[in-house]
């Protein structure tokens, strides 16, 4: 353990150095997440998810592909194609697996899989690797192991088909992420010098010169993986190729919008095409903005990002609104029964948000990504850790018979969970000269360099059940500026656009008290409450935010949703569903003006998960043997919308409830259920 925590210091020192973008994030292996909410479901990566992915990359062959490539390596004569099953992404699953297992090493350093350390099985995995990497870094297994009859999606020759199927820059993209993390946990540069070679390999036959191919990746995340091994090395020339990925979009053989290729990134100002490849493009965009400054990058994403809020984000956080092409819809297409909102593109939006934020420093980024976080993106994960959504809707009926999956064998979305959830840690702080800023709230315990001067800070709190946060300086001091996240919810805004309003009529309101005095915090900074003082061990803050239901409508041009309302607390989005309704949920209408109450009793939605309920009165609607329309008083009841589809698939689940008749249906809505398997755009 000790050897860990030496390297995470060690790390955390170098990233602050190494870091260019205009605020600093706090690495994760500078906190400690213990916290109610969380922190089962970190326990949950480390005895059940992140063991359930590496035990398919072994039933699944992933390891085999590299093995066998090694194989080819040794003897030329010795070939293995791919079955026709495979994927040309293959390779992702376990570099993502390992990006996630060494996430997990900082919150549990012991950690075991099948009676071994979890680090030393992460050390043999690394070295099969090793053994199918072509001696100048080339890592790519569905040619090495055949190169005679590589799989049919790569090509001929390398590079061939890498802006259409080959997915060679993707599997580098992943490749670059799971290696910097593994760094940053152990220190060990094993698998960093693995994804050294693989960029260089791709730095020397890709670019603008004359010696090279002016490619781009068919699938972006290479561009976000690039500046991160720039972060990690300070190797400019990994900037410069994530640069020139983008700057060559639209300028290549490829030119349509379902891959984002039809402009120049600098001038697209709409989300389109492929919500995945999307999300990690614009990710990449903002790396690009903010590490080099260059202003026509930081236009361009500031405007997708304001249509994307503006008009092509759901409730939920979600994004990527249809089944076809997995892609986001036109301005304004947010339907909830077909909904796609893959978890892949909600894990990319707050990667974006994320890097927004850390180049403009402003709370509405973080706005939506909570949003997205407590929402969207975790319902596409069991509370247990073990069945898995690609798809994340906002309706259906018992016919969809909608259930999250143990496994997909196109499994990217299962991997990319996998990689996130320990990765939480890492986005609750950061740090920009004498800020501090408190940008989740959820129990852990830090250590970070504000003005110079280390300081431990330990927040206490049971968010997102209630809105108290108790935030001590355990360690350390000084003269600094914190600064604490007012959400949007707190001040009226649901999100930072009209796309969504509350009509209730409430004001919420939020104190801060230092020492127990209160604090002035009428005028905030970028969305943030600023505490300026000379800091000290044993100074506390306790924050409270008003927490109450609240009733939300959507913009009248979002055609699904008019004459309906939905329901949120906090930062959780409400749903309800049909284990604890008396009727169909879909033939609920709600009051004209809705009372909402928190039910006196929480839910058991699994064995040890609770959840805080909202009833309200509303009217079933149906109709009677006589075929007269028929009403009857009923409560209905809601239950946060991540911890749906829990307890079987009996019913149906509604987030945007009927408001006015002309929305409310007295018969079963019945709704085809459209393709979920991810294969689309992969």
């Amino acid at each position: 353990m000790h050897r860990y925590l030496l390297s995470f210091v060690l790390f955390a020192v170098a990233s602050i150095a190494n870091a260019q973008y205009p605020i600093s994030p706090v690495p994760f292996t500078s906190v400690k997440v213990n916290d109610s909410f969380w922190s089962p479901r970190l326990k949950a990566s480390r005895d059940v998810t992140i063991p359930l992915a590496f035990s398919k990359c072994e039933e699944t062959g992933r390891y085999t592909n590299f093995s066998n490539a090694a194989k080819h390596l040794a003897d030329s004569k010795q070939e293995f194609p791919d079955k026709s099953w495979t994927f040309s992404f293959d390779d992702t699953d376990p570099y993502k697996t390992i990006e996630g297992a060494s996430y997990l090493l900082q919150t549990y350093p012991d950690a075991m899989y099948k009676g071994r350390r979890l680090d030393k099985y992460v050390d043999s995995v690394i070295a099969v690797i090793a053994s199918g990497q072509e001696p100048d870094g080339y890592l790519y297994t569905a040619r090495t192991k055949s190169p005679s009859k590589p799989h049919e999606w790569a090509g001929a020759k390398r590079w061939e088909k890498v802006e259409v199927l080959s997915h060679e820059f993707y599997n580098l993209g992943h490749l670059l992420e799971a290696a910097c993390a593994h760094y940053q946990a152990t220190g060990k540069r094993s698998f960093l010098d693995i994804a050294i070679k693989y960029a260089d390999c791709v730095c020397k036959a890709i670019g603008p010169n004359k010696d090279q191919l002016q490619l781009v990746p068919g699938h972006q995340i290479a561009e976000m993986g690039l500046c991160k091994l720039y972060l990690v090395t300070g190797n400019k020339k990994y900037l410069e190729q994530a640069k020139f990925f983008l700057d060559y979009r639209g300028k290549t053989v490829r030119k349509d919008a379902y891959s984002q290729a039809h402009k120049p990134v600098v001038d697209q100002d709409e989300a389109v095409g492929h919500a995945v490849r999307a999300e990690y493009m614009y990710s990449g965009m903002a790396d690009v903005a903010a590490l080099t400054g260059d202003t026509s990058y930081i236009k361009a994403i500031d405007r997708i990002w304001e249509n994307i809020v503006q008009k092509k984000y759901y409730i939920t956080g979600g994004v990527g609104a249809r089944h076809e092409g997995e892609s986001f819809g036109a301005n304004y297409e947010l339907p909830n029964a077909s909904a796609y909102c893959e978890t892949c593109a909600q894990i990319g939006n707050v990667y974006t948000n994320y890097r927004l934020f850390l180049l403009h420093g402003k709370s509405e980024y973080y706005d939506v990504l909570e949003r997205t976080l407590y929402n969207a993106l975790i319902s596409g994960i069991s509370i247990q850790g073990n069945g898995f959504f690609y798809p994340n809707p906002l309706s259906c009926t018992a016919e969809q018979k909608y259930a999250r999956q143990a496994w997909f064998g196109c499994a990217c979305c299962p991997s990319n969970i996998c990689r996130f959830i320990p990765s939480l840690p890492g986005y609750i702080y950061a740090v920009k000269n004498q800020n501090l800023y408190v940008n989740l709230f959820m129990g852990n315990t830090a250590t970070m360099k504000v003005n110079g001067k280390a300081v431990t800070l330990k927040q206490e709190t049971v968010y997102p059940n209630d809105g108290d946060v108790k935030l001590s300086i355990v360690k350390g001091g000084g003269k600094f500026s914190m600064m604490v996240r007012i959400p949007g919810w707190v001040k009226g805004d649901v999100v930072p656009s009209d796309l969504y309003k509350f009509v209730d009529g409430k004001k919420l309101g939020y104190t801060l008290k230092v020492n127990g005095k209160a604090v002035d915090v009428e005028t905030l900074t970028d969305g943030y409450a600023v505490i300026n003082r000379q800091w000290k061990k044993g100074d506390v803050v306790d924050i409270h935010f008003d927490m109450e239901p609240r009733v939300v409508k959507a913009n009248d041009k979002v055609v699904a949703d008019r004459g309906r309302l939905a329901v949120e607390r906090g930062p959780l989005v409400y749903c309800a569903e049909w284990p604890d309704n008396e009727a169909d949920v879909s033939t609920y209408l709600l009051n004209a003006k809705p009372q909402l109450k928190m039910a006196e009793k929480p839910i058991t939605i699994v064995s040890g998960h609770d959840v805080k309920a909202i009833t309200t009165e509303a009217q079933a609607l149906s109709i009677g043997a006589d075929g007269k329309l028929k009403t009857t008083d009923r409560t209905l009841t809601l239950i946060p919308y991540y911890a749906w589809d829990h307890r079987g698939q009996n019913g149906g689940m509604n987030v945007w409830l009927p408001a006015s008749v002309s929305a409310a249906s007295a018969t079963h809505v019945s709704v085809t259920k459209q393709a979920d398997n991810g294969f689309f755009g992969k």
